[in-house]
């Protein structure tokens, strides 16, 4: 195992990134950088990484902001229930630990939103604690390096990955080690086109020896994908258009949005456009629709949204009538944290909302 856990930590030494949360072992950085990176590319995070420290340089200053402005800061990034617990736990840190940031893996498990992997990554790396980082990376690596065929998704799965992972583990470079395992399966053992040619442990290798590299990791889960169907009215009202909070619990939650429908699969939305839209405007005789944009699809783990905005121009003596509007100045827009479907069509209809 030692002889292994070197080349790779030499192999890191050569090959690694240069990113900027290597930069320092601050605990705070390093916890901003792992939460926006979680299922975000290096290249997209990098970006959202530099405007969150520029803006919340440290745990006070997050936790003295809004929430509003901590989810207008995330815009884009999905998972905004992430930024939330980033916010609170910012402020437990400094109104129930007086400002001092946990500084072991258990501690570091308390803070809400922290999981086994974010806090083994801030535990080892910030103060070199002893403790195995497990991402999609690590398991694909050690899946494969050791023949591991149980599927990763299982608690006995995932108990074997950490068991060779604890083995792995150089206890005196803990967090050195760790990020090494991560960005060797990020660059090297990737999930598809693995760049075996160019790996050291290729001898060692059991996937490649046994040829069944493709085949390694298993997962025994497939997730049911369902589709769902939503239109949303972009309603104006001379220079004034209508938003509002969402509220119930779900990621977005505390995020705005335009008033919307949801129909079933069946329905053709362009046909049916006006009965949707005398949930907000009865006399539909005062409207002109302007626009309607049906091209807009949006992917979660579990689901594929289907979105449809219609733009409206209200007409005088037009009233809305939904419950929980807010009447906004249009140009008032880019202030609001909107969810990444918003964030789509704002970004068609006007440029400055790009980050």
């Amino acid at each position: 195992m030692r002889l292994l856990a070197g080349k790779i930590l030499r192999w890191y030494n050569k090959n690694k990134r240069d990113l900027l949360w290597r930069k320092t072992n601050d605990p705070y950085k390093i916890w901003i950088s792992e939460v926006i990176l979680q299922q975000t590319r290096v290249a997209q995070g990098l970006m959202y990484y530099e405007n969150f420290i520029k803006k919340f340089p440290d745990t006070g200053s997050l936790a003295k902001s809004s929430e509003k402005e901590v989810l207008k800061l995330w815009q884009g990034l999905g998972y905004y229930s992430r930024a939330r617990n980033l916010h609170a736990s910012a402020k437990f840190i400094m109104d129930e630990l007086n400002g001092i940031f946990p500084m072991s893996y258990n501690e570091l498990l308390k803070l809400k939103g922290v999981g086994k992997y974010t806090a083994a990554a801030i535990a080892s790396i910030s103060f070199n604690e002893a403790v195995p980082v497990i991402d999609g990376n690590v398991m694909r690596v050690i899946a494969r390096l050791f023949g591991i065929s149980t599927p990763i998704d299982t608690y006995k799965g995932q108990k074997e990955i950490y068991s060779i992972a604890e083995k792995l583990l150089n206890n005196k470079q803990a967090g050195e080690f760790n990020q090494a395992l991560m960005e060797f399966g990020a660059l090297l053992c990737t999930p598809d086109k693995p760049r075996c040619s160019s790996c050291p442990l290729l001898k060692k290798c059991y996937a490649h020896n046994k040829k069944v590299v493709n085949k390694l990791p298993v997962k025994s889960k497939k997730t049911k994908v369902t589709q769902r169907f939503l239109t949303y009215f972009h309603l104006i009202d001379k220079n004034n258009t209508y938003i509002y909070l969402r509220k119930e619990k779900d990621i977005w939650k505390n995020l705005y949005e335009f008033p919307v429908v949801e129909t079933n699969e069946t329905e053709h939305v362009q046909l049916i456009i006006e009965p949707l839209l005398k949930n907000f405007l009865p006399d539909t005789s005062k409207v002109k629709i302007e626009e309607i944009y049906t091209k807009i699809c949006h992917k979660l783990s579990h689901q594929k949204l289907n979105i449809t905005f219609v733009r409206v121009r209200m007409m005088s003596g037009c009233n809305v009538t939904g419950e929980h509007l807010l009447k906004i100045p249009e140009k008032k827009l880019e202030t609001f944290p909107f969810h990444a479907l918003m964030e789509k069509y704002l970004l068609k209809k006007f440029s400055k909302f790009a980050i």
